[in-house]
């Protein structure tokens, strides 16, 4: 899994069609913080979840699914009651406009809708760091801690078509994408050679590692799977190229070229999650 939106809406709504326990859906949500936390975005919110308000003091973990669940109560059974949603700047489907939902929505890059029309809400999650390292060195070099994810629940007046990417055609394009990755990785390679750089491909596993402590759920379908992976490992190249490009040297050819083939792949993988999410999601619900 490649983001929280993503582990909370699989395990959820596994959890939702009796595919999974409430222990399933916190372990997953483990993987991405110690702690986690919702609050009300609006009164109506509030209203649609049995969230607290005015009192806007965190709800931990539990109630987070909690909330889920009451949001889609009142929704058809027979089928996902969430939707996932990945809004860059330029590309907004799958969240209403000119709405803070879909403002905040952006800016994350992710969301989950649940529940649906009448009496839908969004959810959106923010990482939140520990902000006093009294034991670190003063000299800007180490990593932020990670305190806690919380996730902002706001009421919707409508519900957005969802974005709908056929799971084939997904597949058909990543599988250009996984060659022109490769090809780009292996320019890139050569133009460092020489220089400071580790080996590419030893850090696009490493990066590929550090994503596989995320589980998927069992019955999702043998194909989303691979789709999912194919993904992974298109964007795990895409974000050790972004960092293989020395100053001095973006203007050359081999840098060029290669940073000209891995620009357009990132909208084939968001795709193809998109495509591959929304499978999962429907397959727990055919009896």
């Amino acid at each position: 899994m490649w983001c929280p939106s993503v582990s909370l809406s699989v395990w959820a709504n596994a959890w939702l069609a009796g595919l999974a326990a409430p222990d399933d859906v916190l372990d997953a949500l483990s993987q991405w913080g110690p702690r986690h936390s919702v609050t009300a975005y609006d009164s109506v919110a509030a209203d649609r979840t049995g969230l607290p308000w005015p009192d806007l003091d965190d709800a931990g973990a539990v109630s987070l699914l909690q909330t889920v669940r009451t949001a889609a109560s009142d929704s058809d059974r027979s089928h996902a009651a969430l939707t996932l949603a990945l809004p860059i700047p330029g590309d907004v489907r799958g969240v209403p406009p000119n709405t803070q939902f879909g403002r905040d929505a952006i800016a994350a890059g992710e969301a989950i809708i649940a529940g649906h029309a009448g009496a839908a809400v969004g959810l959106v999650p923010d990482f939140e760091y520990v902000d006093d390292f009294p034991d670190s060195p003063d000299d800007g070099e180490f990593e932020p801690e990670l305190a806690a994810l919380s996730w902002t629940v706001y009421s919707l007046d409508s519900v957005p078509v969802p974005v709908h990417v056929d799971l084939g055609d997904a597949e058909y394009s990543l599988r250009d994408a996984v060659r022109s990755a490769a090809d780009a990785l292996g320019a890139l390679r050569v133009g460092a050679a020489g220089g400071d750089v580790a080996d590419p491909r030893r850090l696009v596993e490493q990066v590929l590692d550090a994503s596989r402590a995320h589980r998927i759920p069992d019955h999702a379908p043998t194909r989303a799977v691979r789709v999912l992976e194919n993904a992974a490992h298109v964007d795990a190249i895409i974000t050790v190229s972004s960092g293989l490009i020395p100053i001095g040297l973006q203007s050359s050819s081999e840098f060029r070229l290669a940073s000209d083939a891995l620009r357009p792949l990132t909208t084939v993988v968001r795709s193809a999650r998109l495509a591959a999410v929304d499978a999962i999601l429907h397959s727990a619900w055919r009896g």
